[in-house]
Order: structure tokens, then C-alpha cells, then sequence
């Protein structure tokens, strides 16, 4: 493909800042940066046609944690650190919606239910004998309890009778999330290169290069990288890929069902959405296979997503699948995303660890500020 005088001079000389990813962070980062240096040029690079790792294909949690994983949390990190985690991510959620406002967000605050198996008794009852401790240690962050046991009274079967319900979880439309962080990054004039990827980065003599995988190269002031599961590409940073599959019914006449669920320590998930039940998950069914930036569907995952659909969460119920799909997340040993500069000029904002929706804002924002501080244009 060969480039014109036009379009590169347009699009791709004299970048100020090169923004590699359209997701989440990246676009709140190119915000970001246009608050901070409004006179800037700021084009933000998108291998795909839309964002291709999980901005667009999140099951739209506005969520911080379910307390099994919250539980969990606690066994590798300190109490400090999984507390900071919660408020990070509703700060994150709090940013995202002053950002876009809850009307184009489609935000919806319905709760959310952690559900259990049968075979999950020891489970269940730990979660419910911490119940207290895990209420009274984030009670300052809500300024009141946020988790409590209900009934399960919207006829899932094979689990526990008892469900946890968390009354600030919320869910929110993902396509109308990035199609609003688009549209203001357009109105900011912000550049956005869509099916554009970079193919390598380097930095060499105070010179970045970008290649292009059309063999364009390109040598921005500086480059902000926003990849999260596609991250490895550029970074020897701890974020691995790990794909997550998902699957969406028709609608179902009269589906009662609303909220977030979460089962298994947050390894499955569903939510209503248009009538339909979206499903997601199964990643631990085989970790070293989804392991992968590969998008892609396997028949253990799906298998079991349509088996618990049958079976758990709506048994007495005919539905038909729609549509089947998968998304590229990063994560790492710990929780706490990457921000940081790793080579002048060059920085990252990446290993979000499932927790886009809530966090993807902040991190994004912080990855500018940070790229601002470190450079004097």
C-alpha cells in the first residue's frame, strides 16, 4: 500500500504522541492528553477495525469484585492492597461515568449476585462467615455494608439456595461505552487509524520508530501503549493474554432475570441485556490453552457455557444461542496494573486483569499524565 504526501503528512509526521490502541485506556489517555497539552498532535493506532482486545467485547460489568474473589484476593495480597484495589476501581467506574454520563453508558445500578454451586459448600460457607470482616474493611470506601445473603429467587437450580448480593454493582452497554469515548475523542481532535498496526517499536539514539505492518514507518515524540493482552508485542512487563469466550441468546420472552451474576470465583458471568442473556467465561476449564491472543472459540468452553445455560440458569426455559464471540484480556501475577515509563518517551498502561470496564478509565488517565510529566513538548 503505498501512502500519499497528503496522508502522511496529515496522519502520520509530526506526532507528538502516538497512542498504540483504541480501547479503553487508550482513548481516556488520548483525552487525557488533549486536556493536558491541548495543542498537541495526538493519533491513536488500531490494529483492528474496532478495538480488538476486550473494550468491545466485555460482558459490561460495572463491577469491583464479587467477595469470593475478593477472598481470594486476600490470600495474595495484603488487606491494604486488595482495599486500594476496590477503591481504584470505583474511582475508575466514577470516571468512566462523569466521563460519558450514565444515559450514554446505558448505566444501570440492578446489583449483583455471587451464586454457588452445590458442590461448592466449603466455599459458600467461608464467603458468608467473612461476610463481616470483608463489609466492615470496605464500609469506609461505601460508608455501608456492601454485601449481604438473599434467596435465589429467579429459579436457578444445581446452587445454593442462598445467593451474595452486592447492591453497587451496576452494568452498562459496551458498544454505547465505546462508541461515546470515539465520538468525544473525534471531537477532540484526537486522530484515530483504524485496521493501522504496528507491527514494531523502537527506540534508538533518542529516535522512536514505529513500523506499520503496510511498511510505513513512523517517528512519533512519543508513544503511549495501550495494548493490555496484546502487550507482550512491545513490553517484557508480567501481563499475559487470556481469552475470554462469550455468547449471547435470543431474546426470551419474559426473562425475569436481571443483574450481574457471577459463579465460581468470577471465572463464569452473565447479565441480562435487550432480553437476552449474555454469558461469558471458562477460561479455567483450560488455562493454557486461552492463555492465547489468538481470538477464537473451543468446544470445552462453549460446551460447558450451554451446558450451565441449560441446566443452571435457565432450566425450564427454551433459548436459542445468537451469537458466540471472544476477547483478549491482560493479566498478571498481581492485580495492580502497569503504569509506567520503560524507555524515554515511551510508556504503558496495561495488565488490567478482567477489570477494564472498572478500572480502564483511570489507568488510561494516568498513562497520560505520566507521559506528560516525563516530556516537555
Amino acid at each position: 500500500m503505498e501512502l500519499s504526501y497528503w496522508e502522511r503528512k496529515t496522519w502520520l509526521e509530526n506526532i507528538d504522541y502516538a497512542v498504540i490502541g483504541s480501547g479503553i485506556v487508550g482513548l481516556n489517555c488520548a483525552l487525557e492528553l488533549r486536556k493536558l497539552r491541548p495543542k498537541t498532535k495526538i493519533v491513536v493506532f488500531e490494529r483492528g477495525m474496532l478495538p480488538s482486545g476486550a473494550s468491545t467485547k466485555n460482558a459490561g460489568f460495572a463491577c469491583f469484585g464479587s467477595l469470593s474473589e475478593i477472598l481470594s484476593d486476600l490470600k495474595t495480597h495484603s488487606e491494604d492492597e486488595v482495599v486500594q484495589l476496590v477503591k481504584e476501581r470505583l474511582a475508575g467506574l466514577k470516571l468512566l461515568r462523569k466521563t460519558l454520563g450514565d444515559t450514554a453508558l446505558d448505566y444501570q445500578e440492578l446489583g449483583g449476585y455471587e451464586l454457588f454451586s452445590e458442590t461448592e459448600i466449603s466455599l459458600f460457607e467461608n464467603c458468608v462467615s467473612k461476610l463481616d470482616y470483608v463489609n466492615k474493611i470496605l464500609f469506609p470506601i461505601f460508608n455501608s455494608d456492601v454485601f449481604s445473603v438473599k434467596e435465589n429467587h429467579f429459579g436457578f437450580e444445581k446452587v445454593n439456595p442462598k445467593v451474595i448480593f452486592n447492591k453497587f454493582e451496576g452494568q452498562i452497554d459496551t458498544g454505547k461505552m465505546m462508541q461515546g469515548l470515539l465520538k468525544k475523542a473525534s471531537e477532540e481532535g484526537i486522530l484515530i487509524l483504524n485496521s493501522a498496526e504496528i507491527s514494531s517499536l523502537k527506540s534508538e539514539n533518542n529516535t522512536i520508530t514505529l513500523t506499520l505492518k503496510i511498511s510505513e514507518e513512523i517517528y512519533p515524540k512519543n508513544v503511549c501503549i495501550a495494548t493490555n493482552g496484546f502487550a507482550k508485542q512491545f513490553l517484557k512487563e508480567d501481563v499475559q493474554p487470556a481469552r475470554a469466550q462469550v455468547l449471547i441468546t435470543k431474546p426470551i420472552e419474559n426473562l425475569k432475570i436481571e443483574g450481574t451474576f457471577h459463579l465460581e470465583e468470577g471465572y463464569y458471568y452473565f447479565r441480562n441485556i435487550d432480553n437476552r442473556i449474555l454469558f461469558g467465561g471458562g477460561r479455567n476449564l483450560d488455562f493454557e490453552n486461552e492463555e492465547t491472543n489468538k481470538m477464537g472459540l473451543t468446544p470445552i468452553v462453549q460446551n460447558k457455557l450451554e451446558s450451565i445455560l441449560r441446566e443452571t440458569i435457565l432450566p425450564n426455559t427454551a433459548f436459542e444461542i445468537d451469537q458466540r464471540w471472544s476477547g483478549i484480556m491482560g493479566v498478571g501475577a498481581q492485580k495492580q496494573p502497569v503504569i509506567k515509563q520503560v524507555l524515554p518517551s515511551i510508556f504503558c498502561g496495561v495488565r488490567l486483569g478482567g477489570m477494564g470496564v472498572a478500572i480502564g478509565s483511570s489507568v488510561g488517565k494516568k498513562l497520560a499524565t505520566l507521559a506528560v510529566q516525563a516530556t516537555t513538548i
